[in-house]
Formats: C-alpha cells, structure tokens, sequence
C-alpha cells in the first residue's frame, strides 16, 4: 500500500495537471472542473487517490468569510422581500422527499433507512453521518450524495451559459496584493476562529457556518469590509474539486451500475423540480432567473456558493436560501425520520 502522503502528492500532481489541461483548452472554471475530471477519471480508473482531509476542510472557511462579507446592512433590509420564496423551501423539501424515497425502494431497491436519507437533499457529510447512525448503507449514501454534488456541479454551469447566457468569469475577488494587510489578518482570524469555534459548539458545517456568522457580524459592525482574495477563493475551487473527484475512489462496476447510475438519474429528477420551482419564483417576480435557478438547485453549500460568486448572482439571496433548506434538512430529517419509523414498525 502506498503510504498517505504520496498518495496525497500523487492526487495534488493530478488535480494541478487537470487546471493545466482545462486552462489550455479553454475550457470553463479550470480550477474547479480540472481537478474534478483529473481526480474523478483517476479513480475510476482504480488509482489510489487520497483526499488533503483538514485542509480540504479549511478551503470551506474562505467560503464562510465570503459569504459572511456579503451580510451587509442592505442585504439584511431586503430580507422582507425574501421570504415569500424562502418559504417555498420546505415545500420544495417535502415534494423532494416524497418523490426521493420511492425512487430509491423501488428503483434502486435500498433498504428503508437507506433510501430515506438518500432522498433528503441536505449536506453530504450530514446525511451520511445521520444515515449511519440510524442503520443505513453508509457505502450507497455517501455515492448517492457525491453523485448528487458532481452531477449538479457539471450541469448547473452549462444551464447557466446556455439558458440564462451568464458568463462564468466574474471577478470573483480583488488580488491579495490590493488587500490591506489589516483585513487579511481579520479574515485569517474569522477563519480560524469561527471554524473552530463552531467544532467546539457542534455546529454541523462549522467550517463554513463559523466564519460566516462572525464575518456576518464583523460585516454588519462594519469591521470587516473586503472579500477574501481571488487566490484564496481559487484555491477553494481546487480543493473542492479534488473533494468531488476523490469521492470515488475504490468504486467498483457493480455500485456504478447501481448505486452511482441511480443517484445519476435521481439528480435529473431533482432538476426537474428545480426547474419547476424556479420558474415559479421567477414569473411570480419573486427573484431574478439566475438567482431564482441557484437558489434552488439541490447542491452543496460549498459548491453553490462558489457557483453565485463565480455567476456573478445575488450572493446573499443564494445563501439564504441554501442555509434554510440545509438547516431544515438537518433539524427535521432525524425527527421526520424517527416518525416514519414509529408509524411504520422498526
């Protein structure tokens, strides 16, 4: 067995190749779609990849700092306005659901447990961890859901280029060099500091929900008044993409017949919905196409963030609308779970 940290240096050497590759093409997001294909390609290959663990996880607090920057007294005036279709998000969760787990009993033939947490569009990490400790196949749920974010995160830009004409090269920070030297040390700290604040107050996504409530806070007290920097938001995309494309690491052909091929088919039907729902918002005026579209594509937090930045969309109305379906995920989808289970027998 190779030891983990060639294994590491042999995945950072791949992902770096894939930015290369897609930069020379031309080709969109090359720090986030490279490393994706180069990472995903190699695994399934049968390569032996190896995730960057913490520092994956410390890419998302840059995330949380720039979403939490984005919490500006003008944003907190319009939250009003935005209710109406903040409040179509349990519905939307339901009808998921309701839809979701039928499809995973009867197509995919999953256990009861399996398919229930399969079906719920919450954070990966989240559903896996809740599905385990309830009894589910902890193997079928983290493919479903990693399926889930590498579908999305192909499709999502390709309808935002070809339906909604959006570009994908908004600027998405200024360079470090024309960011005081004062506002980097605060956004290093707000990293650190609400990440591993939040781990300590078990706070499910800490590294990115930390640093966005203490840089919402900073925010609004006018404190901190810079996004992080594009090498730092670039370096996001790239971990992310590593993360995505690792997820398959040691899958054999029977789970991608089965297994990922469902979780596949499950997201067209999740776009299905979303594009029903988008256009629901949309013509009733209650957000812009664009916004409308990422607001409700059942990605990851992480991802769709990076997306709204990268679309130049409405950063806070994306991730208002995220936080809620995610936070409604994880306090319902264990008790709704529990109720399911005392109607129906163990």
């Amino acid at each position: 067995m190779m030891p983990a940290l060639q294994r590491q240096g042999m995945t950072l050497a791949l992902a770096a190749a894939g930015v290369a590759v897609f930069a020379a093409l031309g080709l969109p997001l090359p720090f986030l779609f490279g490393p994706m294909a180069a990472c995903l390609l190699a695994a399934l290959a049968g390569a032996p990849l190896r995730g960057l663990g913490q520092v994956s996880v410390a890419a998302r607090t840059v995330l949380g700092v720039a979403i939490g920057a984005a919490v500006t007294p003008a944003l907190i005036e319009r939250v009003p306005q935005m209710l109406a279709s903040v409040a179509l998000v349990p519905v939307y969760i339901g009808v998921i659901a309701l839809v979701g787990v039928p499809f995973f009993r009867r197509v995919c033939g999953f256990d009861p447990v399996t398919a229930f947490y399969a079906a719920m569009p919450g954070g990966a990490a989240d559903m896996t961890l809740f599905g385990q400790e309830a009894g589910a196949n902890v193997r079928q749920l983290s493919l479903v859901h990693a399926t889930r974010l590498l579908v999305i995160m192909v499709v999502a830009p390709v309808v935002l280029v070809q339906l909604y004409g959006v570009t994908l090269n908004h600027p998405i920070g200024l360079p470090a060099a024309e960011i005081s030297v004062a506002q980097m040390a605060l956004m290093v700290a707000v990293a650190l500091i609400g990440w591993k604040g939040g781990e300590r107050l078990g706070l499910f996504g800490a590294a990115i929900l930390g640093p966005l409530i203490l840089g919402a806070a900073l925010s609004l007290a006018g404190v901190l008044t810079q996004r992080p920097p594009r090498e730092a938001l670039l370096a996001a995309q790239f971990l992310i993409g590593i993360g995505i494309g690792v997820s398959y690491v040691g899958v054999t052909l029977r789970e991608l017949r089965d297994t990922v091929a469902g979780g596949a088919a499950f997201v067209l039907i999740l776009a299905a919905l979303a594009a029903v729902v988008t256009e629901i918002v949309t013509l009733s005026g209650l957000a812009p196409p664009v916004e409308g579209f990422l607001a409700f594509t059942p990605g990851g937090q992480a991802e769709m963030s990076m997306l709204a930045i990268i679309a130049g969309a409405d950063l806070g109305f994306v991730v208002l609308h995220h936080l809620t379906r995610i936070l409604i995920v994880i306090l319902g989808a264990p008790v709704l779970f529990r109720l399911l289970e005392r109607r129906q027998g163990p």
